[in-house]
């Protein structure tokens, strides 16, 4: 069982690897098994054809942004605002990391497949609108708490926030420069500013 689940792991990340440089299309079976080096017959064991990988992906990525980046950072709630900060900051920290390479997986395939797959057009737009559903509840225990104001349509603000990230890091893939991500979430964090109440300002540029 521990070899079968291996084998699939290295046919999902070697097919990851692939892709994110690639995408979906440009990538064939045969690139997938060489890179993987896993048989054909192994790779028909686990998926029935490209596309069923191809859902795998985005199942297996919105979990890794899930866990990796949205449940370790936007966690508790004791200082929701705070929390925003360090998740824009996260975005920033990890496509660092990457060389501005790869940008993101889930933004990469949506500008491929929308258009072209209606499955793939609908599972890619549920992961969206979980990430918008978790970025407005950050922003409404803020809003609840008093660190916004009261009147703040959080449903907008969450799209904004989305379109605002998925912008600046498809800029700073194009570029190789990660200044445009950090100017976009440099906005964002300004943009809610006005929106505190007069209080000092802290450590992480919010009052």
């Amino acid at each position: 069982m521990t070899q079968k689940t291996n084998t699939k792991e290295e046919i999902l990340d070697a097919a990851c690897r692939l892709m994110s440089l690639r995408g979906f299309h440009r990538t064939s079976l045969e690139d997938i098994l060489r890179e993987s080096r896993v048989g054909k017959g192994n790779f028909y064991y686990y998926f029935k054809s490209k596309e069923e990988l191809g859902y795998a992906i985005l199942d297996r990525t919105a979990e890794v942004y899930r866990e990796g980046i949205f449940a370790s950072v936007l966690s508790d709630g004791s200082d929701p605002l705070r929390q925003i900060f360090q998740f824009l900051d996260r975005i920033v920290q990890v496509q660092r990391q990457a060389g501005c390479v790869g940008g993101c997986p889930i933004g990469n395939l949506a500008l491929e497949l929308s258009d072209l797959h209606e499955g793939f057009r609908q599972r890619l737009a549920r992961i969206f609108e979980d990430w918008r559903d978790q970025i407005e509840k950050q922003l409404e225990m803020a809003r609840q708490q008093g660190q916004i104001d009261p009147t703040t349509d959080t449903r907008a603000m969450a799209t904004f926030f989305l379109a605002g990230v998925e912008g600046g890091i498809l800029l700073a893939k194009v570029t190789k420069n990660s200044k445009f991500l950090e100017e976009c979430v440099a906005e964002l964090k300004r943009h809610l500013v006005p929106l505190f109440e007069d209080r000092p300002v802290g450590p992480l540029g919010y009052r």
